[in-house]
């Protein structure tokens, strides 16, 4: 497609402004992080690592990352499970009510998080409290799960309505049985599109607070949750820079992993 000068420039200074909004901020969240200022007077007048020194020092940042990788790994194993049997049914089966199915799976991804942590809420306390328990971690993990369902359940489906079932009936016509189709022909095949939405369904879950707030129990205190009650401390703030930081710098790989995967149609089952 042929574009003029002129819209070459309108559409590079889009991009342009676009990604400074974006990244701007990012940036001064870890150039702040070696502000050794506690008001984070600006511009830092010296870089230093001394916050990032007492990060372990920091009351409770190490059991709200533990908790939040646990109840991530737990809910992206049961987004796996359901998502991807889920997407199989819709794919390869016709029966009624598959269109309404469909729209059930994805409409929590769509429904604001706040309504998603008062109806758990509501529903956690109905069956928890007659037998006297409360919310927990695993209150969590099923609560992140509702909505990181829909993220495995994307993937999957889109990639088995690229492959069709040409190569699954040519295996079962070959002698192959629905397990060994399955272990040689159809996994190898959505194996990328399950590790895309398992990263995707991790992050997700990572950084979640809305549906947390509702679903933890007492003592229960997740990464996020930890960044905003000790945000606007002034002992702190300074260590909630670092572990931005710090997470801004790990989620590179796997959200670059999962848009690679996500964009190689083509490759199969290749990783």
């Amino acid at each position: 497609m042929y574009l003029s000068r002129r819209a070459k420039i309108l559409l590079a200074s889009l991009t342009f402004g676009t990604l400074s909004f974006i990244y701007i901020p990012l940036f001064v969240v870890a150039l702040n992080s070696f502000n050794p200022s506690r008001s984070f007077s600006w511009p830092p007048q010296s870089l230093s690592t001394v916050w990032w020194g007492r990060l372990t020092e920091s009351n409770g940042v190490l059991p709200a990352i533990a908790s939040s990788i646990k109840v991530g790994l737990g809910a992206t194993a049961i987004a796996l499970i359901l998502g991807t049997c889920i997407a199989f049914a819709v794919s390869r089966y016709s029966f009624y009510g598959k269109n309404t199915l469909s729209l059930l799976v994805i409409f929590p991804i769509a429904l604001p998080g706040i309504i998603t942590g008062i109806a758990l809420n509501t529903t956690f306390h109905t069956f928890l409290d007659p037998l006297n328990k409360q919310l927990a971690l695993w209150t969590v993990v099923v609560g992140h799960a509702t909505f990181c369902i829909v993220v495995v359940y994307n993937n999957v489906l889109a990639r088995l309505r690229r492959l069709g079932q040409s190569l699954e009936e040519a295996s079962q016509d070959l002698g192959a049985n629905i397990f060994q189709t399955f272990r040689y022909i159809t996994f190898p095949l959505v194996r990328s599109a399950l590790v895309a939405g398992g990263l995707l369904a991790f992050a997700l879950s990572f950084d979640e607070i809305v549906v947390t707030t509702f679903t933890a129990g007492p003592g229960t205190e997740t990464l996020p949750q930890w960044i905003f009650n000790n945000l606007f401390r002034p002992n702190q703030a300074p260590i909630v820079n670092v572990v931005a930081t710090m997470l801004i710098v790990l989620f590179i790989f796997p959200v670059w992993l999962s848009q690679r995967i996500s964009q190689d149609g083509s490759a199969g089952g290749r990783l």
